[in-house]
C-alpha cells in the first residue's frame, strides 16, 4: 500500500487532488481511497488530504500518520505545519515552488531522504500556463506519477478529463504532462 497526504491551502484543490489520485489508481486496476481532514471551512485555511493506493482492499479509515509521499502545495505551511510528520525514511516530498530547497529552508530535511525524492516543481506557475488560474494539484499529479511511478501518467490524464471535461481538462491535463515532463518523467 501506498499511502499519500496532501497539504495546501483551502481552494488550492488540495481534496481534488487526492481524489483525481484514487481516481487514477482506481482505473489502473488497483483499490483506493481519499478523504480530507480540515478545520474552519475558508479559503485559505490550511487543508490536509489523504490518499491511499492498493493492490487489495483497503479496511483502514484513519487520518495517515506515516505516508510514503508528501505533497506540499503551499510552502508557506513550513512555517505552521510540520508536513514531514511520520513521512517514511524513504518517502518522497514534492513541494509547488520554484525556489530551491535552500531557499525553502528545508535542504537539511530533504537530505534525510534518497537522492530524488525530495522535488520542488512550479505547479502554481504552470498552471497559471495553461489553466489561467493559480490551482496547483493537476500539476502536482503529473509530478508524482513522474517521481515514484506509482501511476502511469495516462491514468493521471484519465482522471483529470473524467472530473473536468472539455477545455478546462485539456488545459489540466496539459499542466500535468509539463510537469511530468519537467519532474523527469519520459
Amino acid at each position: 500500500m501506498i499511502e499519500i497526504r496532501i497539504h495546501g491551502r483551502g481552494g488550492q484543490g488540495v481534496v481534488t487532488g487526492a481524489e483525481l489520485l484514487s481516481v487514477a489508481a482506481f482505473d489502473e486496476g488497483r483499490h483506493a481511497q481519499a478523504f480530507p481532514s480540515f478545520g474552519s471551512e475558508r479559503m485559505g485555511a490550511p487543508v490536509v488530504s489523504f490518499c491511499r493506493i492498493d493492490d487489495r482492499e483497503i479496511r483502514l479509515r484513519e487520518p495517515i500518520q506515516e505516508p510514503d509521499a508528501v505533497i506540499v502545495q503551499d510552502p508557506t505551511l513550513f512555517h505552521s505545519v510540520d508536513v514531514f510528520s511520520g513521512l517514511k525514511k524513504d518517502g518522497y516530498v514534492l513541494i509547488n515552488s520554484t525556489r530551491s530547497l535552500n531557499d525553502l529552508g528545508i535542504a537539511e530535511v530533504a537530505r534525510r531522504f534518497p537522492k530524488g525524492h525530495v522535488r520542488a516543481v512550479g505547479a502554481t506557475e504552470i498552471a497559471v500556463k495553461h489553466v489561467g488560474r493559480p490551482v496547483p494539484n493537476a500539476a502536482l499529479l503529473g509530478s508524482f506519477a513522474a517521481i515514484t511511478g506509482q501511476l502511469k501518467l495516462e491514468s493521471v490524464e484519465k482522471a483529470i478529463m473524467g472530473k473536468f471535461p472539455g477545455a478546462i481538462g485539456k488545459a489540466n491535463v496539459a499542466a500535468a504532462r509539463e510537469a511530468y515532463a519537467l519532474t523527469g518523467g519520459k
